[in-house]
Protein backbone atom coordinates (compact mmCIF):
# COMPACT_ATOMS: atom_id res chain seq x y z
CA UNK A 1 0.00 0.00 0.00
CA UNK A 2 1.54 3.46 -1.24
CA UNK A 3 1.96 5.75 1.52
CA UNK A 4 -0.65 8.97 0.64
CA UNK A 5 1.40 11.80 1.43
CA UNK A 6 0.24 16.12 1.09
CA UNK A 7 3.64 18.06 1.64
CA UNK A 8 3.43 21.90 1.91
CA UNK A 9 6.39 23.92 0.60
CA UNK A 10 6.31 27.05 2.42
CA UNK A 11 9.39 28.63 -0.27
CA UNK A 12 11.07 31.70 1.18
CA UNK A 13 7.64 32.86 3.27
CA UNK A 14 6.80 33.53 6.78
CA UNK A 15 9.27 34.64 9.82
CA UNK A 16 10.14 32.80 12.70
CA UNK A 17 7.24 33.87 14.57
CA UNK A 18 5.01 33.38 12.08
CA UNK A 19 6.54 29.90 10.69
CA UNK A 20 5.70 28.91 14.33
CA UNK A 21 2.30 30.13 14.71
CA UNK A 22 1.21 28.95 11.14
CA UNK A 23 3.19 24.97 11.86
CA UNK A 24 1.04 24.76 15.68
CA UNK A 25 -1.86 25.96 13.50
CA UNK A 26 -1.69 23.19 11.35
CA UNK A 27 -0.24 20.26 13.22
CA UNK A 28 -3.23 21.01 15.99
CA UNK A 29 -5.66 20.88 12.95
CA UNK A 30 -4.05 17.57 11.24
CA UNK A 31 -4.30 16.33 15.27
CA UNK A 32 -8.00 16.64 15.34
CA UNK A 33 -9.59 16.33 11.73
CA UNK A 34 -7.23 14.24 9.54
CA UNK A 35 -8.32 10.49 9.89
CA UNK A 36 -6.82 7.52 8.26
CA UNK A 37 -3.03 6.78 6.47
CA UNK A 38 -2.35 10.04 5.42
CA UNK A 39 1.27 12.06 5.80
CA UNK A 40 1.14 15.95 5.85
CA UNK A 41 4.52 16.97 5.33
CA UNK A 42 5.94 20.58 6.30
CA UNK A 43 8.62 21.72 4.19
CA UNK A 44 10.08 24.56 5.94
CA UNK A 45 12.49 27.32 5.43
CA UNK A 46 16.00 25.87 7.76
CA UNK A 47 15.21 28.69 10.52
CA UNK A 48 12.09 26.98 11.32
CA UNK A 49 13.47 23.44 10.98
CA UNK A 50 14.23 22.41 14.82
CA UNK A 51 11.25 24.25 16.48
CA UNK A 52 8.40 22.41 14.02
CA UNK A 53 10.40 19.19 14.11
CA UNK A 54 9.41 19.66 17.54
CA UNK A 55 5.89 20.62 17.69
CA UNK A 56 5.40 17.52 14.49
CA UNK A 57 5.04 13.88 15.21
CA UNK A 58 2.17 11.50 14.49
CA UNK A 59 0.45 12.68 11.33
CA UNK A 60 2.93 15.75 10.74
CA UNK A 61 6.29 15.41 9.43
CA UNK A 62 8.96 18.16 8.19
CA UNK A 63 11.07 18.53 5.59
CA UNK A 64 13.99 20.90 4.46
CA UNK A 65 13.69 22.46 0.98
CA UNK A 66 16.92 21.71 -0.10
CA UNK A 67 20.57 20.52 1.35
CA UNK A 68 23.78 20.04 0.48
CA UNK A 69 26.07 17.50 -1.25
CA UNK A 70 28.61 17.72 1.04
CA UNK A 71 28.55 16.74 4.80
CA UNK A 72 30.50 19.49 6.33
CA UNK A 73 32.78 22.19 4.90
CA UNK A 74 33.72 25.74 3.97
CA UNK A 75 29.85 26.17 2.27
CA UNK A 76 29.25 29.27 3.10
CA UNK A 77 25.25 30.05 3.97
CA UNK A 78 24.40 26.03 2.46
CA UNK A 79 23.35 23.74 5.29
CA UNK A 80 24.02 19.64 5.39
CA UNK A 81 22.06 16.79 5.26
CA UNK A 82 23.20 15.60 8.32
CA UNK A 83 22.35 19.20 9.90
CA UNK A 84 18.81 18.61 8.57
CA UNK A 85 18.59 15.59 10.11
CA UNK A 86 19.67 16.87 13.48
CA UNK A 87 16.59 19.12 13.96
CA UNK A 88 14.31 16.37 13.52
CA UNK A 89 12.99 16.61 10.32
CA UNK A 90 12.53 13.37 8.41
CA UNK A 91 12.63 15.09 4.40
CA UNK A 92 14.09 16.97 2.02
CA UNK A 93 13.61 18.80 -1.55
CA UNK A 94 15.54 17.50 -4.00
CA UNK A 95 15.63 19.15 -7.63
CA UNK A 96 12.41 21.92 -7.39
CA UNK A 97 12.13 23.38 -10.36
CA UNK A 98 12.91 26.76 -8.20
CA UNK A 99 16.27 25.54 -7.28
CA UNK A 100 16.46 24.62 -11.01
CA UNK A 101 15.95 27.43 -12.15
CA UNK A 102 17.54 29.87 -9.93
CA UNK A 103 20.35 27.86 -8.14
CA UNK A 104 20.86 25.57 -11.82
CA UNK A 105 20.97 22.58 -10.18
CA UNK A 106 21.43 19.70 -12.77
CA UNK A 107 21.11 16.20 -12.64
CA UNK A 108 24.43 15.24 -11.54
CA UNK A 109 24.37 17.63 -7.98
CA UNK A 110 20.95 15.81 -7.61
CA UNK A 111 21.86 12.53 -8.16
CA UNK A 112 24.76 13.56 -5.32
CA UNK A 113 22.15 15.49 -2.73
CA UNK A 114 19.71 12.01 -3.12
CA UNK A 115 23.00 10.28 -1.92
CA UNK A 116 23.61 12.64 0.75
CA UNK A 117 20.08 13.06 2.42
CA UNK A 118 19.94 8.81 2.41
CA UNK A 119 23.26 8.55 3.94
CA UNK A 120 22.02 11.19 6.99
CA UNK A 121 18.91 9.00 7.30
CA UNK A 122 16.38 11.49 5.34
CA UNK A 123 13.90 10.38 2.44
CA UNK A 124 14.65 12.89 -0.26
CA UNK A 125 11.38 13.99 -2.28
CA UNK A 126 12.39 14.33 -5.81
CA UNK A 127 10.61 16.93 -8.00
CA UNK A 128 10.86 16.55 -11.89
CA UNK A 129 7.97 18.27 -14.32
CA UNK A 130 8.13 20.44 -17.92
CA UNK A 131 7.80 23.63 -18.78
CA UNK A 132 5.11 25.40 -20.62
CA UNK A 133 7.15 24.99 -24.41
CA UNK A 134 7.96 21.47 -23.69
CA UNK A 135 3.62 20.67 -23.17
CA UNK A 136 3.34 22.50 -25.35
CA UNK A 137 5.41 20.48 -28.02
CA UNK A 138 4.00 17.33 -26.75
CA UNK A 139 7.32 16.17 -25.61
CA UNK A 140 6.66 16.32 -21.67
CA UNK A 141 6.69 12.49 -21.46
CA UNK A 142 10.57 11.95 -22.76
CA UNK A 143 11.28 15.37 -20.82
CA UNK A 144 10.88 14.16 -17.56
CA UNK A 145 12.00 10.62 -18.38
CA UNK A 146 15.07 12.23 -19.20
CA UNK A 147 14.68 13.83 -15.95
CA UNK A 148 14.24 10.56 -13.80
CA UNK A 149 16.95 8.48 -15.97
CA UNK A 150 19.88 11.51 -15.43
CA UNK A 151 19.33 12.18 -11.96
CA UNK A 152 18.15 8.81 -10.43
CA UNK A 153 18.60 5.69 -12.40
CA UNK A 154 21.76 5.49 -11.24
CA UNK A 155 20.13 5.14 -7.76
CA UNK A 156 20.29 0.83 -6.27
CA UNK A 157 17.04 -0.63 -5.67
CA UNK A 158 17.55 0.14 -1.97
CA UNK A 159 18.26 3.63 -2.76
CA UNK A 160 14.93 4.27 -5.17
CA UNK A 161 12.97 2.66 -2.65
CA UNK A 162 13.44 5.16 -0.39
CA UNK A 163 12.34 8.36 -2.55
CA UNK A 164 9.48 9.77 -3.09
CA UNK A 165 8.49 11.74 -6.37
CA UNK A 166 6.60 14.38 -6.99
CA UNK A 167 5.35 15.65 -10.66
CA UNK A 168 5.10 19.69 -10.87
CA UNK A 169 4.99 20.93 -14.15
CA UNK A 170 6.27 24.03 -14.17
CA UNK A 171 3.87 25.69 -15.88
CA UNK A 172 1.69 25.41 -13.12
CA UNK A 173 3.06 26.15 -10.46
CA UNK A 174 2.29 29.47 -8.81
CA UNK A 175 0.21 30.42 -11.88
CA UNK A 176 -3.33 29.55 -10.90
CA UNK A 177 -2.97 26.91 -14.00
CA UNK A 178 -3.69 23.31 -12.84
CA UNK A 179 -2.84 20.19 -15.08
CA UNK A 180 -6.70 18.54 -15.67
CA UNK A 181 -6.81 15.39 -13.24
CA UNK A 182 -6.64 13.46 -16.57
CA UNK A 183 -3.22 15.31 -17.67
CA UNK A 184 -1.73 14.66 -14.46
CA UNK A 185 -2.62 10.86 -14.04
CA UNK A 186 -1.11 10.18 -17.57
CA UNK A 187 1.99 12.03 -16.46
CA UNK A 188 2.32 10.08 -12.82
CA UNK A 189 1.46 6.77 -14.81
CA UNK A 190 4.52 7.48 -17.15
CA UNK A 191 6.55 8.06 -14.17
CA UNK A 192 5.45 4.71 -12.47
CA UNK A 193 6.15 3.15 -15.86
CA UNK A 194 9.74 4.78 -16.14
CA UNK A 195 10.32 3.67 -12.49
CA UNK A 196 8.66 -0.22 -13.21
CA UNK A 197 10.95 -0.10 -16.50
CA UNK A 198 14.23 0.29 -14.58
CA UNK A 199 13.38 -1.70 -11.30
CA UNK A 200 10.68 -3.58 -11.93
CA UNK A 201 6.98 -3.03 -11.38
CA UNK A 202 6.84 -4.43 -7.49
CA UNK A 203 8.87 -1.18 -6.81
CA UNK A 204 7.56 1.57 -8.75
CA UNK A 205 3.80 -0.21 -7.41
CA UNK A 206 5.20 0.89 -3.71
CA UNK A 207 6.69 4.20 -5.10
CA UNK A 208 4.66 7.32 -3.78
CA UNK A 209 4.06 10.22 -6.44
CA UNK A 210 2.84 13.18 -5.73
CA UNK A 211 1.41 16.34 -7.68
CA UNK A 212 2.17 19.75 -7.76
CA UNK A 213 1.22 23.26 -9.23
CA UNK A 214 -1.59 25.38 -7.97
CA UNK A 215 -3.38 22.39 -5.55
CA UNK A 216 -6.27 23.96 -3.29
CA UNK A 217 -9.11 22.47 -1.76
CA UNK A 218 -11.53 22.81 -4.66
CA UNK A 219 -9.35 20.33 -6.63
CA UNK A 220 -7.37 18.78 -4.31
CA UNK A 221 -10.07 15.61 -4.52
CA UNK A 222 -10.64 15.58 -8.38
CA UNK A 223 -6.72 15.24 -8.65
CA UNK A 224 -6.21 12.87 -5.36
CA UNK A 225 -8.52 10.19 -7.01
CA UNK A 226 -6.64 9.13 -9.81
CA UNK A 227 -5.00 5.72 -9.39
CA UNK A 228 -1.58 6.93 -9.71
CA UNK A 229 -1.33 10.46 -7.67
CA UNK A 230 -0.54 9.09 -4.28
CA UNK A 231 -0.78 12.72 -2.88
CA UNK A 232 0.18 16.72 -3.40
CA UNK A 233 3.37 18.81 -3.05
CA UNK A 234 1.01 22.09 -2.13
CA UNK A 235 2.90 25.49 -2.79
CA UNK A 236 0.84 28.27 -1.85
CA UNK A 237 -2.20 27.13 -0.23
CA UNK A 238 0.30 25.56 2.37
CA UNK A 239 0.39 29.21 4.03
CA UNK A 240 -2.97 29.01 5.08
CA UNK A 241 -3.17 26.91 7.50
CA UNK A 242 -7.48 25.84 6.83
CA UNK A 243 -6.70 25.60 3.46
CA UNK A 244 -3.45 23.36 3.87
CA UNK A 245 -5.76 20.83 5.99
CA UNK A 246 -8.51 20.63 4.05
CA UNK A 247 -6.21 19.50 1.19
CA UNK A 248 -4.79 16.97 3.32
CA UNK A 249 -8.30 15.64 4.47
CA UNK A 250 -9.31 15.55 0.60
CA UNK A 251 -6.89 12.47 0.29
Amino acid sequence: MRKKIVAGNWKMHKTYEQGISLASEVINMVKDEVHGSVEAILAVPFIHLASVAKLAGGKVGVAAQDCHIMKEGAYTGDISAEMVASTGAKYVLVGHSERREYHNEQAPTLYKKILAAQAAGLTPIFCCGETKDIREAGTQNTFVGAQLQDALFALSESEIKNLVIAYEPVWAIGTGLTATPEMAQDMHAVIRQKIAGQYGAAIAEDMSILYGGSVKAANAQSLFSQPDIDGGLVGGASLQSREFVEIVKAI
